[in-house]
């Protein structure tokens, strides 16, 4: 078809994926009326709309529907054909697109970024946080070329890379320093803080725990690590973290910080991509760097406890 581009193609898989001119615009790094006249221009090349207009989000006509699973696939395509490009040259070198979830994102991803630039100075990193469902969606579609998660992920599709265990560790208010630490199975007798539903880590809380997820309804909830640690300083409650977190979200909160008994409760940190994807081999060598930095970081964070 004489005049589609690969822009075109973009610009409609944004348009697409996020239902809205205006959010679309801004991932694609452009104004909106510049991204309306692109898909005008689209469907006229088509012969027939691919939207329905009207209303704060947009809507896909049948044709749009079809024609956003194809551009889709085509785009994917074009990726991994880059890919290719990339693994041909040897070296890490050009467009890094890294997913992270929050519960790992600020304590390790600054080191393994700095890292990365003094190995791999021809790297461009692109680190994108999100919770897990949204970053194995974005691999599957090669939004993303790889991504650090908790395991098991168990989607067939993707290769699956364990690299540390990390333990959850529990933190209560200042003045419960002199208590007795619970054990597991005992946690959902207190008054237990948890992330909003999404998180992942809230699963693996609820696990350790014992706690029913269709039990919640009572339970306090927060958007971030940092806030419930900060509503235990305020004596709301108690709370689990990982124990990369210790010392980022601690240091400024009225908060004491144990270990609960053998066995202790930890997950599982790994990276994800998939096995399609032609760097591969470049990624094995990343994995060694985000293992290297989880692992010194876990180090540090049990000389902290144990001082």
């Amino acid at each position: 078809m004489i005049g589609l581009s690969m822009k075109h193609l973009r610009y409609f898989d944004a348009l697409a994926r996020l239902g809205h001119f205006g959010r679309a615009a801004e991932a694609c790094s452009i104004s909106q009326p510049a991204l309306s006249v692109q898909i005008r221009e689209l469907e006229e090349l088509i012969g027939a709309p691919l939207v329905e207009r009207g209303g704060r989000r947009i809507r896909l006509t049948g044709l749009g529907e079809e024609f956003a699973g194809r551009a889709r696939s085509i785009l994917r395509a074009v990726d991994e054909l880059e890919d290719l490009g990339r693994a041909a040259h040897g070296p890490l070198a050009g467009r890094l697109r890294l997913g992270i979830i929050p519960t790992v994102a600020p304590y390790l991803l600054p080191d393994v970024i700095k890292t990365l630039a003094q190995l791999y100075p021809g790297l461009d990193p692109r680190p994108r946080e999100a919770i897990t469902h949204k970053l194995i969606e974005d691999l599957a579609e090669a939004r993303l070329d790889a991504a650090i998660v908790a395991l098991p992920i168990s989607e067939p599709a993707l290769e699956e890379v364990p690299l540390f265990e990390e333990e959850f560790v529990l933190v209560r208010p200042s003045e419960d320093a002199g208590k007795p630490v619970p054990s597991s199975n005992r946690l959902h007798e207190m008054r237990l803080l948890l992330l909003e539903e999404g998180h992942c880590f809230r699963d693996q809380a609820l696990s350790v725990c014992n706690i029913a997820a269709s039990s919640t309804r009572d339970l306090m909830e927060g958007s971030s690590l940092s806030t419930l640690v900060q509503m235990v300083g305020a004596g709301i409650g108690v709370t689990l973290i990982p124990l990369m977190a210790v010392d980022i979200e601690t240091r400024s909160s009225s908060v004491c910080v144990f270990r609960l008994a053998e066995p202790r409760p930890t997950r599982t940190i790994g990276m994800v991509w998939r096995k399609t994807n032609p760097l591969a081999t470049q990624f094995a060598q990343i994995t060694e760097i985000v293992r290297a930095t989880g692992l010194g970081k876990q180090s540090r964070m049990n000389r902290l406890l144990d001082s």
